[in-house]
């Protein structure tokens, strides 16, 4: 029997070793335990969600810059996610746009000094509403801005999803009854990054030659091995489909087909309905149409997924951190209509008159909430930050 470890000197005990930082470190991801594609747009559903319920700049901007830092943080070498910063430059767009439309055409909002008058063009009497030029108040142009600011918020946030989960991980763990749809919509979101790759690389080898990559012969040179490798990939994509027994569905009675159909077409529209109504604030319908839609969408789906017999090899798990993940993306959503519903003033700018706007710390720490996947999500092979063991000193 070993004794007991006596007592340091003064009567304390010995001291434990401390805790290594780099135990509570994110893993770095591999096959096994990474975060769930669905996860990730979950998330990024709900920054949009929490976007779309505020026009306060101050909030859309901590939206933005959380999104931001979490593509930054878990993003991978893929050409998908280098795509993210054309999500920025088009939520640009939609801003410069936005007001460019409430200065032309003018806007229901007024309030504030007049910044500058255009000249008015007269318009028939049924275009009751919409003016062409004339005075262009303060009020109108920052409400114009705060729009397409949430509308740029929203962008933002899908094109974080888009640069963050892996489509093909993702259409691994659709229903069996949206796998046709989900294999469309992921080729849908695969060929832009693709095309993109594929036309930075045929530029560069041009550049290497000796040709001109610009112009009308530039063009002509580089739009041609383009096309041709979008054709084979698209060739060899078919060939691996119909290789692995793509398509084949089973045998079910006509019945089954008629309520698959009914139900998940019927919760569909509720679920969008009950959507709808929670963004307008339409009572208490979402309380009615949301469970009732989803119910009868998840019975739909459950129904059509009997007809496929296809198998997955290494199916993706739901774990810890895809909750925490998924959370932190719904948490601002909550916080937001709480504010809201206590005072609407809270999470709206002022521009009637035009005002500072105004910032309530329960909110912007709610959209704060968001950059947890940066901290838990698992990080992308080679940016675990760990340096390795160090050779020795001569």
């Amino acid at each position: 029997m070993t004794p007991a470890r006596p007592p340091a000197r003064g009567g304390r005990r010995p001291s434990r070793p401390p805790i290594r930082l780099a135990a509570l470190r994110a893993p770095e991801a591999d096959r096994s335990n990474a975060l769930h594609s669905g996860a990730w747009w979950l998330w990024a559903l709900g920054l949009a969600a929490a976007a779309s319920r505020t026009t306060d700049p101050v909030l859309l901007a901590l939206i933005v810059a959380v999104a931001g830092h979490v593509v930054a943080a878990r993003r991978t070498d893929d050409p998908r996610a280098r795509a993210f910063r054309f999500f920025l430059v088009l939520g640009v767009v939609v801003v410069l746009v936005r007001v460019l439309f409430a200065v032309v055409l003018g806007s229901p909002v007024g309030g504030g000094a007049v910044l500058f008058t255009l000249p008015e063009v007269p318009l028939p009497a049924w275009a009751v509403g919409v003016s062409l030029g004339g005075p262009v108040g303060a009020g109108a142009v920052l409400f114009a801005a705060c729009d397409g600011l949430r509308m740029a918020t929203v962008l933002v946030c899908l094109g974080a999803a888009n640069a963050l989960a892996d489509p093909a991980r993702l259409l691994k763990s659709l229903p069996g009854a949206l796998y046709e749809v989900g294999t469309a919509v992921v080729v849908a979101m695969t060929f832009a990054p693709r095309l993109v790759s594929d036309l930075v690389r045929t530029r560069s080898a041009q550049r290497l030659r000796g040709r001109p990559d610009h112009g009308l012969r530039g063009l002509r040179r580089v739009a041609l091995p383009v096309l041709e490798g979008s054709l084979e990939r698209a060739v060899a994509l078919a060939a691996a489909m119909d290789t692995r027994g793509y398509g084949r569905v089973a045998e079910v009675p006509p019945a089954v087909r008629r309520a698959t159909g009914a139900l998940t077409t019927g919760g569909l529209l509720g679920v969008c309905v009950g959507v709808y109504a929670v963004l307008a604030d339409g009572g208490t319908a979402p309380l009615v149409l949301l469970p009732l839609g989803s119910a009868a969408a998840l019975a739909g789906l459950w129904l059509g997924g009997r007809r496929s017999v296809r198998t997955r090899h290494r199916p993706d798990r739901w774990g810890a951190r895809a909750w925490l993940v998924t959370a932190s993306g719904w948490v601002p959503v909550a916080v937001f209509a709480l504010v809201a519903a206590a005072d609407p003033a809270l999470v709206h700018q002022p521009v009637a008159p035009p005002d500072w706007p105004p910032v309530a710390p329960v909110a912007a720490a709610a959209a704060l909430v968001g950059l947890l996947p940066a901290a838990v999500a698992p990080l992308p092979a080679g940016r675990s930050g760990d340096p390795g063991p160090t050779a020795p000193a001569p």
